[in-house]
């Protein structure tokens, strides 16, 4: 507001709180230091200025729209562009001004086909359609009235029109989602799961990894990835625990195979790992090992137990024999 009128009151509502306010008598009120315009402003009533129902934010952004030419984009996105308040709160104060009838947006339809929102701003509400220029020029300055009471913001057109943008849309993003398809690489489903051993030794995951190597030879339709490898190789061990041959196992996966193409060797190798899994061998217990017999030692009597008659380990050191002979 560019221009003050001297003769313009505060609401009384703003005198009690200023009575009333905590640092009266420690700090001033506001001093104007005004400069008359001649130029470049735009006037703008008080019953918008001290609105009482609208945020800071929406009678800024209503002052900032009074002040444009006609014409000029005021679309949430070039707002955003122009200030930093973001896009959320700039479409809830374009809310707050259409609620109180400070911004109109009316849907129309333009000559080529297309559905546009023309955006008419209210310099005073309720007053006739307004003025199209959005600049007046400086006259007698009305006396403020009171704001207009609040009224219910219809939530249903508004949201109407969101949805009449998202059915107008919805062919083209539905042409862009499978575009986006059609273009990406197709996720290969995961191999079926296979025995896990119970003591997968490093030997016998590298006889796992010789068996799968070998398949190719018997049928060139088992070449298989490095990664199909990893996941096989657990149940292959599985079947070596079970006291399978890699020759077993090699003949239990490549016989009868189908003769129709092999897409995935992989997924087969490992439903054959699984679905023909033996069973475990039986327990069988070692037996603990047959002591010797106990024998006399031919020079101390001593008994030992060893498989041969003789002298014990005490007599058979060379030190012990030296003595012996001496002794005879």
């Amino acid at each position: 507001m560019d221009s003050q009128n001297p003769s313009a009151q505060a609401p009384a509502a703003s005198r009690d709180e200023a009575k009333n306010h905590p640092s009266r008598g420690t700090s001033a009120g506001v001093v104007h230091d005004n400069t008359p315009h001649a130029t470049h402003f735009t006037v703008v009533g008080n019953h918008l200025a001290q609105h009482e129902a609208l945020s800071l934010t929406a009678i800024g952004l209503a002052t900032h729209i009074q002040s444009l030419p006609s014409g000029s984009p005021v679309d949430i996105r070039s707002l955003a562009r122009r200030f930093p308040e973001g896009t959320t709160r700039i479409s809830a104060a374009l809310r707050e001004l259409e609620a109180h009838g400070y911004v109109r947006r009316n849907r129309e339809r333009t000559a080529a086909g297309h559905v546009v929102t023309r955006t008419v701003s209210c310099n005073r509400p309720g007053h006739g359609a307004g003025r199209t220029g959005g600049h007046t020029a400086a006259g007698p300055r009305p006396r403020p009235e009171p704001p207009p009471p609040p009224r219910r913001r219809d939530t249903q057109e508004p949201l109407a029109r969101r949805g009449d943008q998202r059915d107008a849309q919805a062919p083209r993003r539905r042409e862009q989602r499978e575009q986006r398809e059609a273009q990406a690489p197709r996720r290969r489903a995961a191999l079926p799961a296979v025995p896990q051993p119970a003591y997968p030794t490093p030997d016998l995951i590298q006889t796992a990894i010789g068996v799968l190597s070998g398949l190719r030879r018997t049928d060139p339709r088992l070449l298989i990835s490095a990664t199909d490898a990893e996941h096989l190789v657990p149940g292959v061990v599985t079947w070596l625990e079970r006291d399978y041959t890699p020759d077993a196992v090699h003949r239990a996966l490549t016989t009868t195979l189908p003769p129709e193409p092999l897409h995935r060797p992989a997924a087969l190798l490992a439903h054959r790992l699984t679905a023909q899994l033996p069973p475990l061998p039986p327990f069988r217990p070692t037996r603990p090992a047959t002591p010797h017999p106990l024998q006399n030692c031919d020079l101390c009597d001593r008994a030992y137990r060893a498989p041969q008659p003789g002298t014990c380990g005490s007599c058979a050191t060379p030190s012990n024999s030296d003595t012996h002979s001496l002794l005879l």
